[in-house]
């Protein structure tokens, strides 16, 4: 992994890279068996490969094909029982998918509130140093001396959670 200073953007791909692949790493045998079903299935190929079969079943059980004779009659009650039973399981497999995704996006989320309150504080300091720097060299900040000052105070997230709470529509 390149140094944060000499390249800081390679640094945080990389950064974001392995965080990407320790993730993947820690799925179960479950969640990577639903990944991998959930690909195969999740694409076009997939959505032509039934509609052929189908349109086969259909076509072959209907009569129209000569020289085979149908073993599903309609309404298609076999095909009927397995479509049924192939959307339960790509219904779960696609489900758990999702719960892992999701467990993921949580996991980013409270990691970019964690980086944003790191800078929040990181900033709050860095503001505090320069309004006392100024102070100390005697440059006149009354200007916007109101705005830093209210910069400078430390963000209650708690508050500004429940602010935000009140402020949001409701579903």
């Amino acid at each position: 992994m390149p140094s944060r200073a000499a390249n800081p953007t390679q640094y945080n791909i990389d950064a974001i890279a392995k965080l990407e692949h320790d993730a993947l790493g820690r799925r179960s045998a479950s969640e990577r068996v639903s990944d991998i079903i959930t690909r195969l299935v999740g694409n076009m190929g997939f959505l032509a490969a039934q509609f052929i079969l189908i349109s086969s079943w259909a076509l072959l059980n209907l009569g129209v094909i000569p020289g085979l004779k149908p073993f599903d009659p309609f309404p298609f009650g076999v095909l009927a029982l397995v479509v049924a039973f192939e959307s339960v399981f790509l219904t779960v497999f696609v489900l758990i998918s999702q719960s892992r995704m999701s467990r993921q996006s949580e996991r980013r989320s409270h990691l970019d509130l964690q980086v944003g309150m790191l800078s929040e504080q990181e900033l709050t300091t860095i503001l505090q140093m320069l309004q006392k720097l100024c102070q100390h060299m005697g440059v006149n900040v009354d200007s916007s001396k109101q705005e830093v000052q209210s910069f400078s105070k430390t963000t209650d997230v708690h508050k500004l959670a429940s602010e935000l709470e009140d402020k949001l529509p409701e579903e």
